[in-house]
C-alpha cells in the first residue's frame, strides 16, 4: 500500500445526520466508509443491516468497508454483497470453514477481510493469508465505540505486516479500535496502513479539524518510516 488509508466509521455519527455527515467526510478526502455491524450475540450491541449499507450506497462513492461482527456471516454475505459493500469482512472466531467463506466473498466479485479479536491469535489465519484482501485487528474487544486502545495490539500489528509481507501481496492491514491522535503514531509505525476511526472523528464537537488531525498525524508517522 503507497499511503495511510482512513475509514470513519459510522458507528460514531449522527445518524440523524448521517448523509450530511458522511459527504462532509467524504470530501475531506476520507478513503472508505466503515459500517460496523453488529447482531447482539457475537457482541453485545445491535447496530446496521443491509439497508444501511443501501442507503449508504446511494449518497457516497466511497468504498463502503463493511465489518461483520455477527454469527453465522454465511447466511447473509450475498445481502450485503448487493446492497453494495465493497470489502467484507468476517470474524476467525465464527468461521467455521473460514477458507470457504473467503471463496464464497469472492465468488461475489468484492475483496475479502478477515478480523481478529484481541485474544485471537495470528496462528489461525496463517493458513488463508494467501487468499485475504485485508486482516483487520481488532485493538478494542469488538462491540462499542469509544474504547480505550489494547497497548499489546501494537505487537499483534508488526507480527500481521510481517505476515503480509511473506505472502509478497497487497493486503491492507487494518487497524480499528482506539484509534485517534494519541495512539495513531504507534499504530502506524506498527505496521498498520487502513485506520478505521469512530469516535476520534465523527465524535468529535468538529469532525473536519478531528479528521485532518488524525490524517496529519498518520502521515507523519508514516513518513518517518
Amino acid at each position: 500500500m503507497n499511503r495511510i488509508q482512513i475509514a470513519p466509521s459510522i458507528l460514531s455519527a449522527d445518524l440523524l445526520k448521517l448523509e450530511e455527515q458522511v459527504k462532509l467526510i467524504a470530501a475531506q478526502g476520507a478513503d472508505m466508509i466503515h459500517v460496523d455491524v453488529m447482531d447482539g450475540h457475537f457482541v453485545p450491541n445491535l447496530t446496521f443491516g443491509p439497508n444501511m449499507v443501501a442507503a449508504l450506497k446511494r449518497i457516497t462513492n466511497l468504498p463502503l468497508d463493511v465489518h461483520l461482527m455477527i454469527e453465522n456471516p454465511d447466511h447473509c454475505i450475498e445481502k450485503y454483497v448487493k446492497a453494495g459493500a465493497s470489502i467484507l469482512t468476517v470474524h476467525q472466531e465464527v468461521c467455521t470453514h473460514l477458507h470457504r467463506t473467503i471463496q464464497a466473498i469472492h465468488s461475489l466479485g468484492v475483496k475479502a477481510g478477515v478480523s481478529l479479536n484481541p485474544a485471537t491469535s495470528l496462528t489461525t489465519v496463517e493458513n488463508v493469508m494467501e487468499d485475504i484482501d485485508l486482516i483487520l485487528i481488532m485493538t478494542v474487544n469488538p462491540g462499542f465505540g469509544g474504547q480505550k486502545f489494547i497497548p499489546q495490539g501494537l505487537n499483534k500489528i508488526a507480527k500481521a505486516k510481517k505476515m503480509i509481507e511473506k505472502t509478497g501481496k497487497d493486503i491492507f492491514l487494518e487497524v480499528d479500535g482506539g484509534v485517534n491522535p494519541d495512539t495513531v503514531e504507534a499504530i502506524v509505525k506498527s505496521g498498520a496502513d487502513l485506520l478505521v476511526a469512530g469516535s476520534s472523528i465523527f465524535g468529535q464537537e468538529d469532525i473536519v479539524k478531528a479528521f485532518h488531525e488524525l490524517r496529519k498525524k498518520a502521515e507523519k508517522a508514516a513518513s518517518a518510516l
